[in-house]
């Protein structure tokens, strides 16, 4: 990201906010000047830069939840997809769901499962601050799942039926194996 100087008034505007503000510990505050004026040197007799050729296109990996149909999304809506496997990640610490969450999937793989239901429990309130109450599985399992070894057997996630958790649970859809 690019830093910008600031004009006078936001510098004024700026040192009355430092002002207000209480510093954690104490520190000597530093002086804020006037904002320095700068001025572009522009060429109007300058050639025009050469075209830049595009590049080629690269194959871009789909995060998960992003390539289903149209007919997988409606059977998941209407809840008559069954999932293969559960995995249950309540009483769990962020460490051990993790690991629980990771060798699950190795199993389903494995197994040839298609659907995991994955019960989270439900994601914190949108009042909750930080640090929230609960949901801090359901709040790492994208990133988890993202990152995971098997990331790229994962089709899509979503969320699950009410007759399978509702807001507290996820569809984990796996592609099917190749070969």
């Amino acid at each position: 990201m690019t830093s910008r100087l600031l004009s006078p008034e936001e510098a004024q505007l700026w040192g009355r906010v430092m002002a207000s503000v209480r510093p954690l510990r104490a520190a000597a505050p530093l002086p804020i000047g006037p904002a320095p004026t700068f001025q572009r040197k522009v060429r109007l007799d300058a050639p025009a830069p050469a075209p830049v050729a595009p590049k080629p296109l690269q194959k871009v990996r789909t995060a998960p939840g992003e390539t289903l149909d149209g007919g997988w999304d409606k059977r998941l809506t209407r809840g008559t997809v069954q999932p293969d496997m559960t995995l249950d990640l309540h009483g769990h610490t962020l460490a051990s769901a993790h690991a629980l969450l990771d060798t699950g999937i190795d199993r389903a793989i494995r197994g040839g499962c298609r659907v995991i239901l994955l019960v989270t429990g439900r994601p914190p309130r949108p009042e909750s601050e930080r640090p929230h109450a609960r949901g801090a599985i359901r709040a790492a399992v994208a990133d988890w799942l993202g990152a995971s070894r098997h990331a790229d057997r994962i089709a899509a996630i979503r969320g699950a039926h009410p007759r399978h958790g509702g807001q507290g649970a996820l569809y984990i859809i796996l592609r099917r194996a190749r070969g």
